[in-house]
């Protein structure tokens, strides 16, 4: 009983060089951290850890769930703003002449 006590506390220790094998498979692979850490018998705590040691920039602050905004995607979202923006200023000035030429009095109305 002692000797299995002894032998679940023990800490492992992985070398860079794995580590950064698993970090490239996180960035590769489709499979969920959780899915990889049990293929590779690594806590997911320790692949969110080097991931964030060793992983690229954008990786590291994000994650897989996407929650943080990524660059790239933050600018293509800027981009796509601004092009539905200017769509609706097209339509407002439309709206504005429209309104202008219908409230102006016809020439060949009565005047009562």
């Amino acid at each position: 009983m002692e000797a299995e006590r002894k032998k679940k506390r023990e800490k492992r220790v992985y070398d860079e060089a794995f580590r950064r094998e698993a970090v490239a498979l996180i960035e590769s692979s489709p499979e969920s951290l959780s899915e990889l850490a049990r293929r590779l018998g690594v806590s997911h705590w320790n692949l969110r850890d080097w991931r964030q040691r060793y992983g690229s920039p954008k990786r590291a602050r994000t994650g897989r769930s996407g929650s943080g905004a990524v660059q790239p995607d933050l600018s293509a979202e800027v981009a796509r703003l601004r092009r539905e923006n200017a769509s609706l200023e097209a339509r407002c000035e439309v709206l504005k002449k429209a309104l202008g030429i219908l409230a102006e009095p016809s020439g060949n109305a009565t005047r009562g």
